[in-house]
């Protein structure tokens, strides 16, 4: 039975150690903050504000920029943008736009790119911003050109639609978004005896928009962290862990494969990659595998 066998049992063994490692490194000082912020910014930062810009009265460039980074805005993952991607699409958004959103959304989600930055290096990090915003741009204005005659209707017809409402204006999202962080590290602070000044008005913040975003904190919690515990088992499973342990699966295969940064190496991981479904962040802890195996770094951005 393989079971039986020395190399599996060894695969186990390097799985809950990945996941030990992982827990250590990575869960306290990196995702928890995360998901605070993305928390933050769902509960403080209006879809209309983004949504908006991306639509016929939009200029075109500021639409397709708006539709490339809102995705760390709206803290969307690979799931949760094909909806949004719906929505702003028959809400008036552009095709172009909306497409852009829809490939940079998930790789820029600001828990991704935290994590990415955080475990496997600032340059992945900072490269996976440039490469998803830039793509995401380019595709969009390819399909935008392809269905033109389509959107040239929609956009007439849109322009007959009255704006969005903005309920904040942006200073007050950004200065909320700064104050709450505060209240954050500040949490187990007792409230002042005064009644004026600024202690007070931080102690007497709105409630209901507090519980609201500690909320959404941990409703991101309870989405990513049972898949990403998963994702972080398998890839020590298949993989092993950056301290050289080896999984199931040899390094030499990874190394001949996707080694170096050959355009093979980048071709056959980007072709392999667009056939797999990765929950949100799971391939983080999987790439790290594939990593410390041999892989390249062209290959494991793309």
């Amino acid at each position: 039975m393989p079971i039986e066998s020395e190399s599996f049992k060894n695969a186990i063994v390097e799985a809950f150690s990945l996941a030990k490692w992982y827990a250590q490194e990575h869960v306290l000082l990196c995702l928890v903050p995360a998901f605070f912020i993305a928390g933050v910014i769902t509960v403080f930062v209006s879809q209309n504000s983004v949504i908006k810009y991306l639509g016929a009265r939009a200029e075109r460039w500021i639409a397709y920029l708006v539709a490339s980074v809102s995705g760390t805005i709206l803290a969307v993952c690979s799931c949760t943008v094909l909806p949004l991607f719906s929505g702003i699409h028959k809400r008036g958004a552009g095709l172009g736009p909306a497409i852009a959103f829809l490939y940079s959304g998930p790789a820029i989600n600001i828990l991704a790119i935290i994590l990415t930055a955080n475990v496997l290096g600032l340059e992945l990090g900072i490269a996976r911003i440039i490469g998803a915003v830039s793509f995401s741009a380019v595709i969009g204005v390819i399909m935008s050109f392809i269905y033109r005659e389509e959107e040239k209707e929609r956009a007439e017809a849109q322009l007959s639609l009255p704006e969005p409402e903005e309920t904040k204006p942006i200073w007050q999202t950004a200065f909320h978004f700064f104050i709450l962080v505060a209240i954050l590290v500040l949490a187990n602070w007792g409230k002042p005896d005064t009644t004026e000044g600024f202690w007070f008005w931080m102690s007497s913040n709105n409630k209901g928009e507090a519980n609201e975003w500690l909320g959404e904190s941990w409703g991101f919690a309870k989405q990513i962290m049972p898949l990403l515990g998963a994702g972080v088992l398998v890839a020590g499973f298949l993989l092993g862990t950056p301290e050289g342990g080896n999984g199931i699966i040899p390094n030499e295969w990874i190394a001949n494969l996707v080694g170096g940064n050959s355009l093979f190496s980048n071709f056959f991981a980007s072709i392999t990659g667009a056939f797999m479904y990765f929950a949100t962040l799971t391939e983080i802890p999987i790439l790290q595998g594939l990593l410390s195996s041999g892989m390249g770094k062209g290959p494991a951005l793309a």
